[in-house]
């Protein structure tokens, strides 16, 4: 794993927590695990003593710096959770859209990540009949790296992470129950079908949203995940 920290005012080791450096299962070479649930990724993560990111964690990993937590609890207050996010959404976004970023630099660049998959005979670029699952085994892209030393947060599989609507749904505070799916980074065709922005700090809309321990909570043939884990003092 890498330690989440932030370098102009940290050193790695005194890191609070950790990320996994690849897509689970966390294994350079290995292709990533697709077609997951939010909540078995949540609980995946807990039987192997880490948990699910909350949404800053991954940012800060892609950014290649562990901000605070911006998440605007305020503007989810007496709402509805699709306007809570949408709400939060766009108070992030135009916090960060001055200072886009991504893993690999300040400018979007093709090429770099895994997002040039037509492996499938008749892949269009999208949907699961056409395409299936065309990722590339972790790590293949060896430019696609934060400065943190975390890989393909762009390409190969977007990934489910924890979008807390107030702190008791933080996982980084020790949250069980969790808040809300987000979806982050970008799959494996964007380089061809630039679906939406994809740097690092850029929080999407409620898409598929639901509460990430759902038993219905969403899955889908380009989606994946990573996990987290808090570093406790001895």
């Amino acid at each position: 794993m890498a330690p989440l920290y932030n370098p102009a005012i940290q050193k790695a080791e005194e890191a609070k927590a950790c990320i996994d450096q690849f897509e689970f299962p966390d294994i350079p070479c290995v292709y990533p695990v697709v077609w997951v649930r939010a909540r078995e990724a949540a609980l995946i993560c807990r039987a192997m003593g880490k948990r699910l990111c909350d949404a800053h964690e991954w940012e800060g990993a892609c950014a290649g710096a562990l901000l605070p937590p911006d998440y605007r609890f305020d503007l989810a207050k007496a709402v509805s959770p699709n306007l809570a996010v949408e709400r939060m959404r766009q108070a992030h976004n135009k916090l960060y859209g001055a200072h886009e970023v991504w893993a690999y630099g300040l400018h979007y660049e093709k090429g770099i990540c895994a997002c040039s998959s037509f492996k499938t005979p008749g892949c269009t670029g999208g949907g699961w009949s056409g395409c299936g699952s065309n990722t590339f085994p972790s790590g293949s892209f060896p430019e696609c790296r934060s400065t943190l030393g975390v890989y393909d947060q762009h390409g190969n599989a977007a990934e489910h992470m924890n979008l807390p609507l107030d702190q008791s749904q933080m996982a980084s505070r020790g949250s069980l129950e969790l808040g809300y799916t987000e979806m982050k980074g970008s799959w494996f065709i964007f380089d061809t079908y630039y679906a939406h922005p994809d740097w690092c700090r850029w929080r999407a809309p409620f898409w598929h949203g639901g509460r990430v321990m759902d038993v219905h909570s969403h899955e889908n043939y380009h989606l994946g995940f990573r996990c987290c884990k808090t570093i406790k003092e001895d």
